[in-house]
């Protein structure tokens, strides 16, 4: 029987939860922060993606340790899925041990034939609010791709990339840091934590970084440089992965009329990532 992925579209969820500063806190000693934002005060952003997530029994996982195709998202079977970026407004801040309310729906499920075969993209909106205010608006792309061979060629290596920063640190992306964050993010994808499966049947050199923890770390030092402003806006895209155990950098500059460029570039000097943020 085939599947008409269109009638995907519309479909819509709801979830409320408190942002339990227990969950805060344990994020803030992930990322080696002195001091864990308090209660009453702003979620820093990317920390929501921490909250919201499906609980799924373990019966109910596939085989990559993602919930079973179905459900809210439509049952694509391509065995490879991934966050591939989002877009995101910030019109007000989630306080923490407040509650907070994400509704999501599917807004647009297209096909297209890439380099490597069959490609399905998800655009998912999700609108966060908490006392009757809409704080987070989101636009999340999610995508499925065709599995890797084991004979297959290996990929091409990545070009350099010529950004030019004003600015930058460095980060070291080992396994533990990989594994609390899948923790936390209640993120069963076996790229993460289980070396054989990202590189026997999804064709990684190894461990994957997780996207949005990536990106999460991009928008923290897009406001280390905005002088104490809140985002607005923090859009981003994955480009190339980045492996565990392999430094990376962060980096930016002044875009104009307001706006940083960030990136992420990888330990070849490959774009891993690549973002904008704009203030309030």
């Amino acid at each position: 029987m085939t599947v008409n992925y269109a009638d995907w579209v519309g479909r819509q969820e709801s979830t409320t939860e408190r942002i339990d500063a227990r969950v805060v806190q344990a994020m803030a000693a992930t990322l080696d922060w002195p001091a864990a934002p308090q209660a009453g005060t702003a979620l820093p952003p990317g920390w929501q993606w921490l909250f919201f997530n499906p609980t799924v029994a373990r019966s109910g996982l596939g085989t990559d340790g993602h919930p079973k195709r179905g459900g809210f998202l439509p049952p694509i079977e391509l065995p490879r899925r991934m966050w591939a970026g989002s877009r995101l407004s910030y019109t007000g801040d989630l306080l923490v041990e407040g509650q907070a309310t994400r509704a999501s729906r599917i807004a647009k499920v297209e096909n297209k034939v890439g380099k490597r075969g069959s490609l399905w993209f998800v655009t998912v909106e999700h609108t966060t609010s908490s006392q009757g205010r809409t704080c987070i608006v989101e636009e999340q792309d999610i995508v499925y791709r065709e599995a890797t061979p084991p004979s297959a060629a290996p990929a091409a290596r990545p070009e350099r990339f010529d950004g030019q920063a004003q600015w930058g640190r460095d980060v070291v992306p080992d396994t533990t840091l990989l594994f609390r964050y899948s923790a936390l993010t209640f993120n069963g994808h076996r790229i993460h934590y289980d070396q054989a499966y990202a590189r026997d049947e999804e064709g990684y050199p190894g461990l994957v970084v997780h996207g949005p923890l990536t990106a999460t770390l991009l928008q923290q030092l897009a406001l280390e440089q905005g002088g104490g402003r809140p985002l607005a806006r923090f859009d981003f895209r994955g480009v190339n992965p980045l492996i565990a155990g392999r430094p990376f950098r962060l980096e930016g500059r002044d875009a104009g009329d307001g706006t940083l460029a960030l990136w992420a570039r990888g330990p070849d000097g490959e774009l891993a990532m690549s973002a904008t943020a704009t203030f309030r």
